[in-house]
């Protein structure tokens, strides 16, 4: 006989923007990845998936009401493990072998892995445009905690949805496929654009005076890489 884990695996929080929080609070703070959908005339962003244990296409039936567009910000399990639920996911092309293997679409052993295995995994990189019809927001590719870490911006709100890039916590960067160098660029990039709010995929969202604080001490701890 099982039991229950939870009367419910989900929490959401609304940002009033069109903008949903979808979170895992059962989950260890180290693996519970913020889930966020953004809501649009057209069609509808779902950013990240968690991490597979329980079903989120069931658990937010009530906002999957539009053509879904399913985008991953980078492989790691603990965002990529429910992108099997959903018929099309788009990711940048150097996180294919994680997100296929954290998803669950295929055998773990590399020795399986084939281009063919992922046929419903569509690419996205540096400058493309993911469009809702009122919305419109700008692939940003921003490497060093994974080599195809990527981040969603819509200029015309100063919103960022930067995945593991940046969020309120330590940048982890000596994990594997991290890169500090990689890492470097990444935060200059960061602490150059004109945010007004960081919606992370861990921990709470921020504004740019907060992002300043978490990019100078790295980029300033971090510095000996460059040389």
């Amino acid at each position: 006989m099982s039991l229950p884990i939870a009367d419910h695996w989900f929490e959401r929080l609304s940002f009033g923007d069109g903008v949903t929080l979808l979170w895992e609070p059962h989950v260890h703070p180290l693996l519970r990845c913020n889930i966020w959908h953004v809501a649009g005339r057209d069609s509808d962003l779902l950013i990240d998936t968690g991490l597979g244990v329980a079903s989120l296409a069931e658990a937010a039936w009530d906002l999957f009401d539009k053509p879904l567009s399913v985008i991953l910000t980078h492989g790691h399990m603990d965002h990529a493990g429910g992108a099997h639920e959903f018929p099309t996911c788009h990711a940048h092309p150097a996180e294919a072998r994680a997100i296929a293997e954290a998803s669950n679409n295929l055998p773990l052993a590399a020795s399986a892995y084939s281009e063919a295995d992922h046929a419903w995994f569509r690419y996205i990189g540096e400058g493309d445009c993911v469009d809702t019809g009122d919305r419109s927001l700008e692939v940003l590719h921003l490497p060093g905690h994974s080599p195809g870490s990527i981040a969603l911006w819509e200029q015309n709100t100063g919103t960022l949805f930067s995945g593991d890039a940046i969020y309120d916590g330590p940048p982890l960067d000596q994990i594997p496929g991290s890169d500090i160098p990689a890492y470097l660029e990444t935060m200059r990039r960061l602490r150059n654009l004109p945010v007004s709010v960081v919606h992370a995929g861990h921990d709470p969202s921020f504004g740019r005076e907060r992002l300043i604080e978490i990019a100078d001490p790295y980029l300033i701890s971090r510095s000996h890489h460059d040389h």
